[in-house]
């Protein structure tokens, strides 16, 4: 769920997006005629078809006044995406538009639980913490097979996501089917405000800052250099830095965060576009002031996207041991492109994220230096043996 809003990259592609959805624009307000796409392939796409096809809605279905102009915009363009086979690549209507951009401001309505498309299923990422659907019992990696009843199957993130949001105090059942499971089971959640924090920390064995970070949205740096300044001014001289659970967010709060870690100059991930175009570096600014201080870095399945491009970054440049369970492997970049309404946006996959190594985290993940699993009788018991080997490594580090 990284979003880069370099301003060249976004004017570039809006460009052509607008200039896309001003050939089908003009067909609704010119009529019903023969349009040729001048920005697609030479081989040329003749939009006759659409129209005939639209002109055939509108004399024959059952429901004319269901069909309106916008709704076939619409569903146009998010065809025009779906067609692509890529689960990341998507549009955003007005509604849903304000519903992501709710998201990663932290605050918004439903249960608490991003989601995504693995090995072409629509899986949890992570539940947040202290939300509706963490307290349900939802983990990373759980399948949602059905959603109220109706099926995932080939239904796109944003339709799963508009089904599963909603107002608080309403429910939704999601049919969920677990790995130690037999047999999928149906969990009933009771949606509510939802009120991300983006950072909570703790002293613990006297010297160990234990810090963790639940999500890199808008209001992580602010919070973040609080914390930053609480630790350096108490006596804590070690770090386990915990990233469980965050399934990313903003490419830039990522680096800024990095920056804390990381002495200036070193690289934080690389943008790898295919071979279609030279490879972009980002690098840390940042002013280093837990460079020298020794770290252990926890992930899991729910560890997703700017997580996994920090984590990585870390044991890249530092060496910094990774304890817990293999990442999420969400490893592709998109970009955020407003359409020539304001208020409608696509959200493209443009490359792939790699380590500062070369390694890609697209579909792969990061392997954790030192594996370990949390069973579920250690959650119902309330220990927590990926932290507690944590602290037994941090406790050997000088």
């Amino acid at each position: 769920m990284i979003a880069n809003f370099d301003k060249k990259k976004i004017i570039t592609y809006a460009i052509g997006v607008a200039v896309v959805a001003m050939v089908f624009g003009a067909g609704f307000f010119v009529g019903k005629r023969s349009v040729v796409c001048n920005v697609c392939k030479p081989e040329s796409v003749n939009f006759s078809l659409f129209w005939d096809a639209y002109q055939k809605l509108q004399e024959n279905f059952i429901n004319p006044e269901a069909i309106t102009d916008q709704k076939i915009m619409y569903g146009a363009i998010e065809g025009m995406t779906k067609s692509l086979g890529d689960p990341y690549t998507g549009f955003f209507d007005p509604t849903e538009a304000k519903m992501f951009q709710q998201d990663l401001a932290g605050s918004f309505e439903g249960i608490g639980v991003e989601i995504g498309i693995k090995k072409e299923q629509l899986t949890v990422v992570a539940p947040l913490k202290g939300t509706p659907g963490e307290k349900a019992g939802l983990k990373a990696g759980d399948i949602i097979l059905k959603v109220d009843g109706k099926s995932t199957a080939d239904m796109p993130i944003e339709e799963a996501v508009r089904l599963i949001r909603g107002k608080r105090g309403t429910d939704v059942t999601l049919n969920i089917f677990r790995e130690s499971w037999t047999m999928a089971r149906d969990i009933t959640i009771t949606r509510g405000t939802i009120k991300i924090e983006s950072i909570a920390w703790e002293l613990k064995q006297g010297d160990v800052a234990y810090i963790s970070i639940h999500q890199f949205n808008q209001q992580l740096p602010a919070d973040f250099k609080k914390v930053a300044m609480e630790i350096l001014g108490g006596p804590a001289k070690k770090i386990v830095l915990d990233l469980r659970n965050n399934p990313g967010g903003y490419l830039e709060v990522c680096q800024e965060i990095a920056g804390w870690f990381l002495k200036q100059g070193a690289v934080v991930t690389v943008e790898d576009f295919g071979g279609r175009r030279e490879q972009q570096v980002f690098s840390v600014e940042g002013n280093g002031a837990f460079a020298d201080y020794p770290m252990v870095v926890l992930i899991n399945h729910g560890s997703a996207s700017a997580s996994e491009i920090l984590a990585g970054a870390l044991r890249d440049n530092r060496n910094i041991p990774l304890v817990g369970e293999k990442s999420f492997g969400k490893g592709s970049v998109q970009e955020l492109v407003t359409l020539q309404d304001g208020a409608s946006f696509l959200k493209i996959t443009i490359a792939k994220w790699l380590t500062p190594k070369g390694s890609s985290i697209a579909e792969v993940g990061l392997e954790p230096d030192v594996n370990v699993e949390v069973a579920e009788e250690d959650t119902a018991g309330g220990q927590d043996p990926q932290l507690e080997k944590a602290l037994e490594i941090i406790s050997g580090l000088k």
